[in-house]
């Protein structure tokens, strides 16, 4: 029988989390101070869901659900505490419970749980945009349910090049094998253009086809110190 609740505390270090770079580097190490790991701008504008997806957005946490750990992960974010500990990877109706803390300038964005699979050749990813986690000043516990309700879900789809790789497949079969990873993300992300550009924007790749101004992106830093995970 799987264990039934996973439980990171950082004390030991990262656990398997980690930040992104961007689409060539990867993942990359996250500032570990006092048993906490530390997300901060400026974040990698993730374009993948560009429209006709769901649009663009900051990843500030990651963790790897299943599959072998290669020598560049490990050696960005240590053991993988999740899949060493043979957590399940059906998140239906999961509880997941941060303990966080932050200075954020959200920008009309919010800190959403995403979650990803891989059925048929295709990641399909789904943002829990119906229950957001709030990034205060103050230490706070936050929990979100992974309800099997699409109301409260985004399907994030893909932009027009990468439609090969990501596409939409239905919640509760996500859901129950989240076989890819799980995220912490702000959502959505404003992307304007500094300047003219030679083309359609969402066509091309901000920060790498053309200069955005970061003014109206999220800035700022959380603070990471629990991670929680209920499982029925």
């Amino acid at each position: 029988m799987k264990p039934k609740t996973y439980i990171e505390t950082f004390d030991q270090g990262p656990g398997g989390w980690f930040g992104w770079i961007d689409n060539a580097l990867g993942p990359g190490r996250l500032e570990a101070r006092n048993g906490c790991l530390v997300s901060r701008s400026p974040w990698w504008i993730d374009y993948n869901h560009a429209p006709p997806g769901a649009g663009y957005m900051h990843l500030l946490y990651a963790l790897l659900t299943a599959g072998k750990m290669g020598e560049h992960y490990r050696e960005v974010c240590g053991r993988n505490r999740f899949i060493e500990g043979g957590f399940p990877t059906d998140f239906t109706n999961a509880r997941v419970t941060l303990r966080l803390k932050g200075e954020l300038e959200a920008r009309n964005t919010q800190m959403l749980l995403l979650v990803q699979g891989t059925h048929g050749g295709l990641c399909s990813g789904w943002l829990l945009a119906g229950q957001p986690f709030r990034v205060r000043p103050e230490w706070t516990e936050e929990t979100v349910v992974c309800t099997p309700d699409e109301r409260q879900w985004i399907a994030l789809g893909a932009r027009h090049d990468r439609t090969d790789f990501y596409g939409r497949i239905e919640l509760p079969r996500v859901l129950g094998d989240v076989n890819n990873d799980i995220l912490l993300v702000l959502y959505p992300l404003e992307i304007v253009p500094m300047g003219p550009i030679d083309g359609d924007a969402h066509r091309l790749r901000p920060e790498k086809d053309y200069p955005v101004w970061r003014s109206r992106l999220p800035e700022g830093y959380v603070l990471l110190d629990t991670v929680q995970i209920e499982f029925p």
